[in-house]
């Protein structure tokens, strides 16, 4: 396999199919954070996979997907033990985003994003804790799913923070995001159905940038169009920024508790912007985490309540198009800040989202955002599949990399 965009750890790890099924003919790849037999996960830093060994058997998911009919075909690029949402591994380089080049391919599961807007694999698996899918699948203009925390199994990935992290899929088709989903999802869960209720996350529209508002605004036009009810909301009653400390806080104090003990002992080298964020949580206490908790649980309650089965939040996934590689450190971290207090909805309700490439700024893409209720998660990516071929978003003829639906 050819990878001048520089997705793959190690584009040579291969395992075959072991049945035949629903995903029969296709080719993924996986993010360096899930077990694979005999293949030691680097989770993006040279010391994880110095001290680490090789697996002795697959992550779950993996297994399912092999059973369905689909060959894993490569490991792909993160962010150091996915901990940032820019997709700029200090040790290993940048994927090169296939549809902005020159500008970041987002993270962290930046090299799964990459291989499949490239067209190197038909869907990659990623990590989504505060955005690790969401965030490069707009970036490099493809499907991205983020499941119910907890539906889909993460026996066989490297946490990050476990009330947080899910197994998360990306594709250049809502079909294929569908067929996916068909397979990992487990359970009595909807699998069909039409979203009656709309809600817009007036708080989270403004917090995009001016030219993604306008960009995405048609889109939302044809939703108040076709949907029974459409009504504004304020998402986050108390701000977007207190939801993003709540989050961060949270998710601080579980990565502490799971890394801890082996940063502590390593002494890993991490990259500029990771290695402060460690040294960040290493000063957390137990205490800081009671307000934001509870914090949580009401958000968790009030959405759940509020979009039962038949309502969906839209917002903007992210909040505009990729920044350009190398932006100055403050500047990053601005984005980084307003992109997380964007991505802590779906996180801190535990809730599905699902990110659709329908737009462009300057010929860049940017992505539009569907939250469902708790595991609503196959009528969601049924719903999007249905929506998105009714209208006939995907005809786009003159690119490459935009497979037929």
């Amino acid at each position: 396999m050819n990878d001048s965009w520089s997705a793959f750890v190690d584009k040579d790890v291969a395992v075959a199919a072991t049945n035949a099924g629903e995903l029969s003919g296709s080719a993924f790849a996986v993010k360096d954070v899930f077990a694979i037999r005999g293949i030691t996960a680097g989770a993006g830093n040279p010391d994880w996979l110095r001290t680490h060994e090789p697996a002795k058997r697959n992550a779950e998911v993996i297994d399912l997907l092999l059973q369905n009919g689909a060959r894993l075909t490569g490991t792909t690029h993160t962010d150091e033990l996915m901990y940032s949402l820019n997709g700029e591994n200090y040790h290993y380089g940048t994927p090169v985003n296939p549809k902005a080049p020159g500008r970041i391919p987002g993270g962290s599961s930046s090299g799964s994003a990459v291989a499949v807007a490239a067209g190197l694999v038909d869907f990659a698996l990623g990590t989504d804790t505060g955005g690790s899918v969401r965030v490069p699948s707009s970036y490099c203009g493809i499907f991205g799913f983020r499941p119910t925390h907890g539906l889909v199994s993460t026996d066989g990935v490297i946490p990050l923070a476990p009330s947080f992290d899910t197994v998360g899929w990306m594709a250049r088709s809502p079909q294929k995001l569908l067929d996916v989903g068909r397979v990992l999802i487990r359970g009595p869960v909807p699998a069909k159905g039409d979203f009656h209720r709309i809600y817009l996350g007036s708080d989270v529209w403004e917090a995009a940038d001016d030219d993604c508002r306008e960009a995405l605004a048609p889109f939302v036009s044809l939703l108040e169009k076709e949907a029974a009810r459409v009504e504004r909301v304020v998402v986050a009653e108390r701000g977007l920024g207190e939801w993003m400390n709540a989050f961060r806080i949270l998710q601080g104090l579980e990565i502490w508790a799971e890394h801890g003990g082996w940063i502590t002992r390593e002494q890993p080298k991490f990259g500029p912007g990771v290695a402060e964020r460690f040294s960040w949580v290493s000063s957390l206490k137990a205490e800081d985490g009671k307000g934001p908790q509870r914090l949580r649980e009401e958000i968790r309650a009030r959405l759940s309540e509020k979009l039962g089965e038949e309502g969906l939040l839209v917002i903007p996934t992210v909040p505009g198009i990729a920044p350009p590689l190398g932006l100055p450190a403050e500047q990053s971290n601005v984005r980084r800040n307003r992109t997380l207090a964007m991505c802590s909805v779906a996180g801190l309700a535990g809730l599905p989202q699902v990110t659709v490439p329908i737009a462009f700024v300057e010929g860049i893409p940017v992505g539009l955002s569907f939250i469902a209720g708790p595991r609503q998660d196959l009528k969601l990516l049924d719903w999007v599949n249905r929506w998105m071929n009714h209208q006939q978003l995907l005809a786009k003829k003159d690119d490459p990399y935009v497979s037929e639906i």
